[in-house]
């Protein structure tokens, strides 16, 4: 109960938003859910869905006369919500694609997979866009009734005998919604049973939702008839018939969760190899330098020094809004039941592992030769050994800090902590132990005597500091994988 409504007065504990509410749903019938603003036509439709994260539910949902079974619900259903939300950075094509390899039955085949795709594209009016990337609603991309028509075409790789759809044709011209709205005509012509949220219809819309005394048996008929010897009749037979016992699959998800590969395009693509890769890394070499003076030493410190903290915070810094917008697409595809959320953050951090290991290359090879350092192979190898995790740390720590706060804008005030106190204890300021070559500086000294002598440095501490490294990007990666399994920042 809201505490305004208290001071008012009422002395109920709970504001009850749904009284009494009940009905039945049907294939092939197109079933709007109308009514003002505030009324509960989301509401009821979360709660049919599944998708209701609030509040209190009671009462009973039941399909074909069976009751529903949550866990594997999403097998059979589809929810195209409001909000369009979409991986920026993938075509059209790939977006069915990668629904359909993890929605899809194991049972069908590559083939028959790729015929189902095409023909969804047919019936949403894709077809010509295909290779299009998806961009942002209103900003890049697709139109905003493209943007929905994929909505609608990814939720359909699901193969569902039932769909809900969150008010399709709101925000959208005439002529969008009229396309909207002949998407999803045609697709309640193949005998799936959909629901729609319909805010201020015209006419011409409301005239599409239909309550025809026409049975249900019939209008199955109908559709597979209309679609003998296409993946659609696999559609009918299986996913309306498999509902009328009930929901009987043994496994939550169709697929193993497999999604490394979407991640993977979506990263290449969003990725200015000169702003993220080799921007930041040429313009800290900006000397060239020998090793032959205390201030060479001081120089060399400070360029590492420089390329930890700097550069560890750019890779934070470029992380979080890329996590962000996934972490968004996330929620709707795990709900979806695409994948659950351990494999899910394994791709993110397995997907890191190269892209960061690039960075790490082209900055060490850059900068090793021209500071000075000692050309050996086994020094080298240490140098980018030590660049490589603290690049990764760096990285894990801004997926993490995305991971357990609820938006990106806070996520960033906590990394800022984060920054402050790596850059004093980052070995700049409070020094640890390091430094074995022999060779002479001024003063007689070599350059081991002079960094035990002045900084404490002992290169004995090599092992330990490079446990550390690898521990801090483990446990930052750890962290993340479990904040993505265990929080859920969505409200509904």
């Amino acid at each position: 109960m809201p505490q305004e409504m208290k001071n008012q007065g009422v002395i109920e504990d709970r504001l009850v938003l749904l009284k009494g509410a009940s009905g039945a749903f049907r294939p092939g019938v197109l079933t709007a859910l109308m009514g003002v603003s505030g009324a509960g036509k989301t509401t009821l439709m979360d709660v049919l869905a599944g998708r209701k994260t609030g509040g209190y539910t009671e009462g009973s949902i039941t399909i074909s006369g069976y009751p529903k079974n949550q866990e594997t619900y999403a097998r059979i259903s589809g929810y195209c919500e409001q909000n369009d939300i979409h991986s920026p950075h993938v075509t059209i094509y790939e977006s069915l694609l990668y629904s359909a390899c993890l929605r899809l039955s194991r049972e069908v085949n590559s083939e028959t997979r790729k015929m189902f795709i095409e023909e969804v594209m047919e019936l949403v009016e894709l077809n010509l866009l295909r290779e299009a990337l998806v961009g942002l609603p209103g900003v890049s991309g697709l139109s905003t009734e493209q943007h929905k028509r994929l909505t609608i075409a990814v939720e359909l790789m699901a193969n569902p005998s039932i769909i809900f759809m969150g008010e399709p044709t709101s925000g959208l011209d005439a002529r969008g919604a009229a396309i909207v709205t002949r998407t999803v005509r045609n697709i309640v012509d193949t005998g799936r049973t959909i629901l729609c949220t319909i805010h201020q219809p015209s006419i011409d819309i409301f005239e599409a939702f239909d309550e025809e005394e026409q049975s249900t048996c019939s209008r199955i008929e109908q559709a597979c008839s209309r679609f003998q010897g296409t993946s659609f009749s696999y559609t009918i037979c299986t996913a309306i018939f498999r509902s009328m016992q009930g929901l009987p699959m043994e496994t939550t998800l169709a697929q193993p969760s497999i999604y490394c590969s979407e991640i993977f395009v979506h990263y290449i693509r969003s990725i200015d190899v000169w702003d993220n890769v080799l921007g930041p890394r040429i313009q800290n070499v900006s000397y060239y330098c020998l090793i032959r003076r205390k201030q060479d030493l001081f120089n060399a410190i400070g360029s590492m020094y420089n390329a930890i903290i700097f550069l560890g915070i750019q890779n934070a810094f470029f992380v979080q809004p890329v996590v962000a917008i996934e972490r968004t697409v996330f929620y709707r595809e795990r709900a979806a039941g695409m994948y659950s959320a351990i494999p899910y953050a394994l791709a993110q951090v397995v997907i890191e592992l190269p892209y960061i290991f690039v960075q790490a290359v082209t900055y060490g090879i850059i900068v090793y030769a021209m500071i000075g350092f000692e050309l050996t192979a086994s020094k080298f190898f240490w140098y980018l050994f030590f660049m490589y995790f603290t690049f990764l740390y760096f990285t894990f720590y801004g997926m993490m800090t995305v991971a357990v706060t609820p938006n990106q804008h806070i996520a960033s005030i906590v990394a800022t902590a984060f920054y402050g106190v790596s850059n004093l204890f980052s070995g700049f300021v409070v020094s640890r132990p390091f430094g074995d070559v022999t060779s002479a500086v001024e003063l007689n000294e070599t350059v081991k005597e002079f960094f035990r002598r002045y900084f404490g440095y002992r290169d004995d501490f090599v092992g330990v500091a490079a446990g550390v490294v690898v521990g801090f990007a483990l446990l930052f990666a750890t962290i993340f994988a479990f904040s993505v399994k265990v929080f859920n920042f969505e409200r509904r």
